[in-house]
């Protein structure tokens, strides 16, 4: 169990807990196996009639026992399952609230990168700008260079 669940268990009442206990014992292989022999066991006894009959077949008193087991364990397993479903709906929220950080948090990354691409945009911009300058003052002075030392001769017309 997690720890809230455990906190939750520790603070539940005792009637939570003896309807825990009796859905977790009714809910077991345990007491299916045993209960299962133990229909058979009364089964067969009325049956072979080594002993007198006490529930002849149809098994009215079978019935009758089964039927109250059903209708006294059934408000043990609705009170277990309401319960449990109060310990899933604190955890969903649990889960909801964990969720939400988790997104606010994933924004906020988002905005970070955003505002570092928008400053490394403007960075290569402006070092481009400042390239392009240098090449233009480049040509400027590769054009005076050329012009002063290779003069065009004059053409005949």
């Amino acid at each position: 169990m997690e720890k809230s669940a455990k906190l939750k268990h520790s603070q539940s009442s005792r009637g939570e807990r003896i309807a825990d206990t009796v859905t977790a014992t009714v809910g077991s292989w345990r007491f299916i196996l045993i209960q299962s022999f133990l229909l058979g066991v009364w089964i067969v006894l009325n049956i072979i009639s080594w002993i007198k009959h006490w529930d002849e077949y149809p098994f009215i008193l079978l019935n009758l026992a089964l039927s109250f087991q059903a209708a006294y364990a059934t408000p043990f397993i609705l009170m277990s399952q309401n319960r449990q479903s109060e310990v899933d709906r604190d955890k969903a929220k649990q889960d909801l609230d964990v969720d939400m950080k988790a997104e606010m948090e994933i924004e906020s990354l988002h905005q970070k990168i955003d505002s570092l691409r928008e400053r490394e945009i403007a960075e290569l911009r402006q070092m481009l700008n400042d390239q392009n300058q240098t090449i233009q003052h480049l040509e400027e002075m590769l054009a005076r260079e050329i012009a002063a030392n290779h003069p065009i001769p004059p053409t005949a017309e």
